[in-house]
């Protein structure tokens, strides 16, 4: 996939056309244009050919390598600005200075070299909507606007149309391009130099040509641009932009420092781990990219209404135009001005701009508080949960177990147990194994491990020096027809059995996490049903559902977890409110946040959990879902009162037209306005 920066795509509707045709163009195989980003990744043979075709479908429209910074201040601003002051003092003149009006026809073609002057993109914009049929684009309406004020004889609200409306566009291009540009630097946030280490000498490359292996130095205030080993002592680094953790990160040598994490303090030299393309920050950014692809229900609710809310406005103003004259025999000239305040506010640009704009900066403000979500359907969709089901080990609790007592059956010490409890954990990564492998690194013993298996919510087999070793929950005793007496212990359990005897149990104890209770508790008070799904047995999920205050289910089977929360979810449906999600962090996990509108994966999870996952929480904080879910509900308030706010303004200045109480500088300003200040609206989410 080859990534671009697009320059001068400034209307929504456009890029999703350019995407479109993308799409269906021979030679790609997959294409991904994110208009709040202005970025375009692609895969195809010919690049060249992308662009000839882009450069047919928006001449404006170009792709580079590199990005470009917008000036608010530039060439067209000064214009403009000039071409407005002209007009105004020209108005005035006109209207205040005595015996100016015996100069009518001067004023009139000093107003038409203005109109020509500022409209210079409005003709070229339609006349190329004109060669592709597209008759309902804002160039097009306000074009038409103009030369039927000239012909009523209305030379200064001709002018004005054009004017105004030229530099609202400029405003409104400017303001958009800061906004992307505002959202790239949160998003997008990469060291563009890396300091590589040659012998006794620095040299500062691209980061994408570092190789494993390489040594860099890394300045303080400065990004860490790809995974790598600290070859110092210690080091301290503010991990924020991967993990939303404000608080500094301290290393010692040799361990793994992730990119994206930033240098404080002195200057530190790492070895490079991982190539640029692999790290860290280029998969968030990639994920973070890629989200702008998954629109919400409600950004493409605005796409389609926007393909009809022109053509009816069109047409309303068209009826208003034509039918008092010509049934009431109404004054055309009058009648016609009415009808151009209407077409004023045909454009739907407040609308198509701010809301994928508003989307994109909810799903910054979620990743630098250390959420990833693959989409705006999803940030959406966390706005509207009225449940969620819980993992509990890892997810709800730490994940930290610690053994607790361990009970030998009659004839075997505890020694028997732990000796045969290693020999089958030696090869797990399970929290349960691990707690097992710390608690006992004193116990000395020679592995030898000829088959293992992981069998899915039961536990371990594993041989051992020709001796077969179960060890697992009650339901692995059962399946291997083994004879025990202890089906009812309360607690987390580890079961030991060697060659179909049965040597006793291991009792364990995890941990809730800090903010475990205080998250599940404002969820409540959301509104939201908290439900714990999990494979432990009945005792220790008693106590974790307890302390939280929340349904649970236990002993299960990941078969059994997705069928609990397809059934969870049924209930939701059936009451006909909000959305369902699962929080969870492990591979038997996978399955039931595939079934979830809103799949969420812990970060420390397994990879399989992270491919299912709808959201990502890097930092493995339940205080970061709540954020999250908080940062979703005011992202709509502020999407939807963009909607409400513009079909308002422009629904008065229908009605408004409609009764002749607003002339056409008013409705211009009006338009222009209400996209301006929806704009603004919007980039309040980057800052939730």
């Amino acid at each position: 996939m080859q990534t671009f920066f697009i320059k001068n795509l400034d209307c929504a509707s456009c890029a999703a056309k350019i995407e479109k045709e993308l799409k269906n163009a021979p030679g790609v195989r997959e294409v991904k244009l994110s208009f709040a980003l202005n970025t375009l990744q692609i895969d195809c043979d010919d690049i060249e050919s992308i662009k000839a075709l882009i450069a047919r479908l928006e001449p404006d429209v170009t792709l580079s390598e590199k990005k470009e910074k917008t000036y608010f201040f530039n060439s067209q601003f000064f214009l403009l600005l000039g071409l407005v002051a002209l007009f105004l003092t020209s108005l005035w003149v006109f209207h205040y200075i005595e015996g100016a009006q015996n100069y009518e026809v001067f004023f009139h073609i000093f107003w038409v070299g203005i109109y020509l002057v500022s409209g210079r993109n409005v003709f070229l914009g339609a006349l190329r909507s004109f060669k592709k049929k597209e008759f309902f684009d804002e160039n097009v309406l306000m074009l038409s606007a103009s030369i039927a004020a000239f012909c009523i004889g209305a030379w200064e609200e001709a002018v004005s149309i054009m004017l105004f409306f030229s530099a609202g566009e400029y405003l409104q291009d400017v303001s958009v391009k800061k906004s992307k540009d505002t959202i790239n630097a949160a998003t997008l946030d990469q060291t563009t130099i890396a300091h590589k280490i040659e012998g006794a000498q620095v040299e500062d490359i691209d980061p994408k040509e570092l190789k494993v292996g390489d040594e860099i130095v890394l300045y303080a205030g400065e990004m860490l641009p790809c995974d790598s080993t600290l070859l110092e002592s210690s080091a301290s680094f503010n991990c924020a932009a991967i993990s939303g953790e404000s608080l500094p990160c301290d290393f010692s040598k040799d361990s793994e420092v992730l990119s994206g994490s930033i240098a404080l303090g002195s200057a530190i030299k790492l070895r490079i781990l991982r190539p640029f393309e692999k790290s860290q920050i280029a998969k968030i950014t990639e994920l973070i990219t890629n989200a702008s692809s998954q629109k919400s229900y409600t950004e493409n609710f605005i796409t389609t209404f926007a393909r009809y809310y022109t053509p009816i406005v069109l047409a309303l103003a068209v009826l208003i135009a034509i039918i008092p004259p010509l049934v009431f025999g109404e004054s055309f000239e009058e009648w016609i001005h009415r009808a151009l305040v209407v077409l004023m506010v045909s454009c739907p640009c407040a609308l198509v701009v701010s809301v994928p704009i508003g989307y994109f900066g909810g799903l910054s403000a979620a990743s630098k508080n250390g959420a990833l979500l693959k989409g705006s359907n999803y940030l959406e969709a966390l706005s509207k949960l009225s449940l969620i089901a819980f993992d509990k080990t890892g997810t709800l609790t730490k994940g930290v177990f610690k053994v607790i007592d361990i009970f030998p059956a009659q004839g075997y010490s505890k020694n028997d147990v732990l000796h045969y409890a290693l020999c089958a954990h030696n090869l797990s990564n399970h929290p349960i194994a691990q707690s097992i492998k710390s608690a006992y690194e004193e116990l000395s013993h020679t592995h030898h491990v000829s088959e293992y298996e992981e069998l899915s919510g039961l536990g371990v087999r594993a041989v051992c020096d020709n001796h077969e070793i179960i060890a697992g929950n009650d339901k692995i005793l059962h399946k291997f027809d083994i004879l025990h007496n202890t089906c009812h212990v309360e607690g987390s359990v580890i079961h030991i059995s060697v060659d179909k005897s049965y040597l006793g149990y291991i009792l364990i104890a995890d941990e809730l996490k800090n903010d475990a209770i205080e998250v599940l508790h404002e969820l409540k008070n959301m509104g939201i049903e908290c439900v714990m799904l999990s494979g432990d047995g009945k005792y220790p999920c008693e106590v974790v559902a307890k302390k939280l205050g929340c349904e649970y289910y236990h002993s299960l089977l990941p078969q059994d977890k997705s069928r609990i929360f397809s059934e969870l979810k049924a209930r939701v449906q059936n009451k006909g409110k909000g959305k369902v999600a699962f929080v969870g962090d492990g591979i038997n996990d996978a399955p039931t946040l595939a079934l979830a509108d809103v799949g969420i994966a812990m970060g420390g999870g397994s990879d399989i959990s992270h491919q299912n996952a709808d959201v990502i929480l890097l930092n493995d904080s339940l205080g970061t879902l709540l954020k999250s879910i908080k940062i979703a509900k005011k992202t709509k308030i502020i999407i939807y009162q963009n909607i409400i706010f513009a079909l308002a303004v422009k629904g008065a200045f229908i009605v408004l037209g409609l009764f002749g109480l607003a002339n056409i500088w008013e409705a211009v300003f009006g338009d222009v306005g209400v996209a301006l200040i929806a704009l603004a609206n919007a980039m309040r989410c980057l800052k939730l």
